[in-house]
């Protein structure tokens, strides 16, 4: 029909590969997102660390729902991915 939608047609198959990599090799990624976390952490002496772990966190959550889009049951709600700071003082 329209550009869009051959363009979403093509796409299709690409994003349920990348899916399925991302299952697959979940545990790599979100150790791989820690490292750099740490890496960019201690280069900027640890400056931006807050910005960093909220990058990360919001990297890792995205990587968690990619990785599970075709879980049955699996929702907004339902992550499993710790929360990018610490716990809030009272």
């Amino acid at each position: 029909m329209g550009l869009l939608d051959n363009l979403k047609a093509r796409l299709g198959p690409a994003k349920n590969k990348v899916s399925d990599l991302a299952h697959q090799h979940e545990d790599k990624i979100q150790h791989g997102l820690d490292k750099a976390a740490r890496t960019v952490d201690k280069r900027t002496k640890g400056k931006y660390s807050d910005r960093i772990q909220t990058g990360t966190g919001k990297a890792k959550g995205a990587v968690d729902r990619l990785a599970h889009k075709n879980d049955p049951g699996s929702g907004a709600g339902g992550t499993t991915t710790p929360s990018a700071g610490p716990p809030p003082t009272s």
